[in-house]
Parts: structure tokens; C-alpha cells; sequence
């Protein structure tokens, strides 16, 4: 079986044109491991042989400018256009990435449309993605070539005050910014087309075949994990899962409201079945989501223009004085409100997951408070991307995390845009991109 798997990947190309090398002539080290370690072998065909071949030809694209293919976008609200750009080896602290497989995400529409925020283009987006290194650059000792990783918008540097603590996840060095469109190290791109530089996002931009990340940023994961599923926790799910079992933490037989039942919101409420819940209360303008959310243990549903009287009223009316837990994931200003306010007073626990506009302002009565509820908020689930993610895989592995049923599309990269049109037509939840090497 192994002679016949390897025979297989004998017979598969380089993904770069230029550099093509038998691997058993050239290589016979990397076979040789392929032989001893079954966890490679328990992989799909195209996983391996893509990532064996990213590691065997990753001493030849080293300190080199690599051509690829990425999704460039020009001007705000554009499709995007397949484009043949430059990658420039990583510097002090980087690596280069090879992306297999990234997702379209709300917040690479939101930017993408630039409505209320610095528009920043041209732009490569994408943010949730897995991939394997090609080259790291001076100073990274824990990650080589051929590694499985996870890139990640935010970072943890290990360094910082924040990192150091046990109680945050907000890196100093790493937190996300998304007004940045260069590397941290010496403030220029490592993308360019025809001389001209074209602007990172949120410091991975995976919409690209190749990209290059800050160290800080870059998940080291079980390598027997499929990357076309595990993908997804590099953002939303991690978020809105981490929102409810490391921050609201319901109680078995509680009772949880979800605001908004978008990716996060589902990942929230899957946080609550798994903590064991026992009413879960989908709270959402969209009727038609009540369906697809019964999926992710959602039993009650409450759409706030079917009443006549203030979200939360109707909530407390529903459950003798209010919900134990909230978990609100929107980013409308009206809705963390009234997640607040429908908590029960004495023990309720609101967590505000959705980012508002900048001019926002949360107003509520102070009684609120003093009357014991209890408002948090929280970053990307509150889990230190490098440190807790790879235990996120391993929930998936071994089958206490469902992330499959998250999944709705997958499109090949050259069809961008049609992950876009989804998104943008509230169809599905996340659209896996399969990148065409």
C-alpha cells in the first residue's frame, strides 16, 4: 500500500514550472519519512502530495521572488481579478506561506466594500485560510518548510504584557489592524505587480496562492487535520465558539440567547449545545435562518419585527425573567443592547461578540448593573491563537467540535467572486475556496 501511494506521488508535478524534480531521485529523505510516519499517510492524496511537494520544493524557491496567482482587488466593491503577482521572501520574523485553502469571510466583504471605513487598494483580502510554509525568514525557529498551519488576522508574540498574561488575548504586537496594508517589520508589501505594491490584509491576505505572515501570526496544527475543513477556526467559528464556552459559560440546563445568526452566531450557539443548554434562543431578522440554525442545537427562535414591544421584553416574558447567557453577533448597537438587557438580573452574563460603527454608543439604564448583570466582551473567542488553536483542531480530530456542517459551498479559486455573490445573497454559511495549484 505505501509502494503504491508512493508511486503516486512520483508522478506528481511540482507546482512550479521552473523547478520540477522527481521526488525519489532528489529527495529520498522525504520519501523515506513518508514511510515511517503514518500521519501523513492517513491525510487525503491531495493534501500530501500538495504539501510534500510545497516542502521538497521549498529549498529551490528559498530567498526567492515567487510568481503567483492571487485575487486582486482594485477599487471598492469590484470582483476581483485573477492576477499574476510577485511574493518576496519573508524577512526577519516572517514566513511564507502556500495557501490550499482559504474562506470568505463578512469582515473581507465589509472592507471590501469600504463603506465607513479608510478605503486601501489595490488589495489582496482573505483571512481564513490553511496552508503549509514554503520558507521562513531570520529569526523563526519553530516553524519550517512543509509545516501545516493556520493563519491567523491576529497574533500572539509570546512577549508582550498581554501575551504573558493568562487573562487576555490581545497581543500588542499583533492585534489586528486593519488600516495596515504592510508587513510590520520594515513597513513595505511583499506583494507587487509589474513594480507597483498591492496592500496586505489584516497581515495575511490568503486570497493569494502564496503570501507571507508575521511568525506571531502563523498556527503550527496537526498535519493529519484536513485544511479544507479546519480552515474555518482560523476566524469566525473560533470566535463565536470561544465567545460562549470561555466567556459567557453557560450552565447544563441554562438557557442562552444568540443575537444574530450569521457564521459567528452559529459557532456561538454551537458553543451553548456543547456546553448543554438547554433552551437556545436564535434571535435574528432573517426568519429563514431558524432552520439552518436547528443544526447548531438552536430550539426557540424570536424575530424582533414579528412583536410590537422591545426584543428583550419578549425574551424575559419567554423564560420567567430573562436568560441565563447572551451572546450577541451582530455588531448592531440596537441588538448588544438588548442582549444586555435580557440577561436575568442576579446571574445573567451578556457577551458582545459584533463589532459597531465607530460612532456608536451603548446606552443603558446603570441599574442594569447594579442589579447584578454582568456585560463582557471578548477577541476571537479569547483564545491565544498560537498557544489554543492547535487544541481547537484536536476538538475537531476527535470529533467534540462539528465543523463540517459549517460548511455550505467550495468553489475553485479561479471563482472567487461566486464565493462573494454568496455571501452577499445570505446564501450559506462559508464558501471554502480550493486553491488551483
Amino acid at each position: 500500500m505505501v509502494f503504491r501511494l508512493l508511486k503516486r506521488f512520483v508522478s506528481v508535478p511540482s507546482p512550479y514550472k521552473y523547478c520540477h524534480s522527481p521526488l525519489p531521485f532528489q529527495h529520498p529523505k522525504t520519501v523515506f519519512e513518508l514511510k515511517i510516519n503514518p500521519t501523513l499517510l492517513s491525510v487525503s492524496h491531495t493534501q500530501t502530495s500538495t504539501s510534500l511537494n510545497s516542502e521538497t520544493s521549498s529549498t529551490l524557491t528559498a530567498g526567492q521572488v515567487i510568481k503567483c496567482k492571487a485575487a486582486v482587488a482594485w477599487e471598492a466593491g469590484k470582483p476581483l481579478v485573477i492576477e499574476e503577482v510577485e511574493v518576496a521572501p519573508p524577512q526577519k520574523h516572517e514566513v511564507r506561506l502556500k495557501i490550499l485553502f482559504t474562506a470568505l469571510c463578512r469582515t473581507d466583504v465589509y472592507f471590501w466594500e469600504a463603506k465607513g471605513q479608510n478605503p486601501l487598494f489595490p488589495r489582496i483580502f482573505g483571512h481564513e485560510a490553511g496552508g503549509v510554509v514554503e520558507s521562513v525568514g531570520e529569526g523563526v525557529t519553530e516553524l519550517q518548510p512543509g509545516d501545516h498551519v493556520l493563519p491567523v488576522f491576529t497574533g500572539e508574540c509570546k512577549e508582550c504584557l498581554h501575551c504573558k498574561s493568562e487573562e487576555s488575548n490581545l497581543c500588542d504586537l499583533l492585534r489586528i489592524n486593519t488600516d495596515r496594508g504592510t508587513m510590520l517589520n520594515d513597513g513595505q508589501s511583499r506583494f507587487s505587480k509589474d513594480g507597483k505594491p498591492i496592500y496586505h490584509f489584516v497581515g495575511t491576505s490568503t486570497f493569494s496562492e502564496y503570501t507571507v505572515a508575521h511568525v506571531g501570526s502563523v498556527v503550527k496544527i496537526n498535519p493529519a487535520a484536513p485544511l479544507d475543513k479546519v480552515c474555518v477556526l482560523s476566524c469566525g467559528i473560533c470566535t463565536g465558539y470561544g465567545a460562549t464556552v470561555n466567556v459567557a459559560k453557560p450552565k447544563k440546563g441554562s438557557s442562552v440567547a444568540i443575537f444574530g445568526l450569521g457564521a459567528v452566531g452559529l459557532a456561538a450557539a454551537e458553543g451553548a449545545r456543547v456546553s448543554g443548554a438547554a433552551r437556545i434562543i436564535g434571535v435574528d431578522l432573517n426568519s429563514n435562518r431558524f432552520e439552518e440554525a436547528k443544526k447548531f442545537g438552536v430550539n426557540e427562535f424570536v424575530n424582533p419585527k414579528d412583536h410590537n414591544k422591545p426584543v428583550q421584553q419578549v425574551i424575559a416574558e419567554m423564560t420567567n425573567g430573562g436568560v441565563d447567557r447572551s451572546v450577541e453577533c451582530t455588531g448592531s448597537i440596537q441588538a448588544m443592547i438588548s442582549a444586555f438587557e435580557c440577561v436575568h438580573d442576579g446571574w445573567g452574563v451578556a457577551v458582545l461578540v459584533g463589532v459597531p460603527n465607530k460612532d456608536d454608543a451603548f446606552k443603558t439604564h446603570p441599574m442594569n448593573f447594579l442589579n447584578e448583570r454582568t456585560l463582557k466582551g471578548t477577541f476571537y473567542g479569547n483564545y491565544k491563537p498560537r498557544t489554543d488553536l492547535p487544541g481547537v483542531v484536536e476538538k475537531y480530530m476527535n470529533k467534540e467540535l462539528e465543523v463540517d456542517k459549517f460548511i455550505t459551498h467550495s468553489v475553485p479559486f479561479s471563482e472567487i467572486n461566486k464565493a462573494f455573490e454568496y455571501m452577499l445573497a445570505g446564501q450559506g454559511i462559508r464558501c471554502i475556496i480550493r486553491m488551483e495549484h
